[in-house]
């Protein structure tokens, strides 16, 4: 059920951006699939679900280096190719999205704001999920990793969404659970929460990272201090 639309305005920015994999999408399981079917392909066993999770947003290369730990970190070009073909074969089967996105999304289209996705996943893959979530026509915008010259860290994508959007940097806010997610919305001057409940190496320091606040779960989204606190 969409939320109701008395919900005031201002509880949200203009636009929220959010990254996909780690912060609406918990696509661990189809990457778990993916690096399953290369590991079998190679003779090795099944890789555990807990093991890969906190490698999942830092991408295909990380992924399969973590897969593979016998490369030492050098992950061939072929073996990048090789994960997004497989990926792209079982993408949308296991994975789903974190409890209360549905509900933080009707939020925020009740409140009169729109949201869209800035992530390094590669354009075509990401598009392949919104017709899946029933995303193609809520989605304001949509940038991936190769959309632009440049990916996040570098503030470009987010740059380039508020932009298109039509909106102000201060207008916008961007979630994300990766500290390049963070890194990207402070070069390009945007709010920034960090996700708390997305994929971490043990290392890690969201407190570090430098955002404007920092949210457990999904539903502290629906607090409007925690807005309020990024203006």
């Amino acid at each position: 059920m969409r939320a109701q639309a008395g919900m005031s305005a201002l509880v949200f920015p203009k636009v929220v951006l959010f990254d996909l994999d780690g912060t609406l999408l918990d696509s661990a399981p189809d990457m778990l699939a993916t690096v399953n079917h290369m590991r079998a392909a190679r003779g090795h066993g099944p890789m555990a679900l807990e093991a890969l999770r906190p490698h999942v947003s830092k991408g295909s290369r990380a992924m399969s280096a973590a897969a593979f730990p016998e490369l030492g970190g050098e992950v061939p070009p072929e073996m990048i190719r090789e994960f997004l073909d497989v990926y792209a074969q079982v993408l949308g089967r296991h994975s789903v999205l974190f409890e209360g996105v549905p509900a933080l999304l009707d939020a925020i289209e009740a409140a009169g704001s729109r949201w869209g996705i800035v992530t390094n996943k590669p354009e075509y893959l990401a598009r392949q999920v919104l017709p899946g979530l029933g995303w193609e026509d809520r989605c304001a915008i949509l940038i991936g990793g190769d959309t632009l010259p440049q990916r996040k860290p570098h503030p470009l994508p987010l740059l380039h969404a508020v932009a298109e959007l039509g909106v102000g940097i201060g207008d916008c806010a961007y979630v994300g659970d990766d500290q390049r997610d963070i890194d990207a919305a402070r070069a390009a001057g945007m709010p920034s929460v960090v996700a708390l409940w997305g994929y971490r190496l043990p290392g890690d320091d969201p407190q570090a990272w430098g955002a404007d606040a920092l949210a457990e779960a999904v539903h502290d989204l629906l607090q409007p201090t925690l807005w309020s606190a990024l203006r």
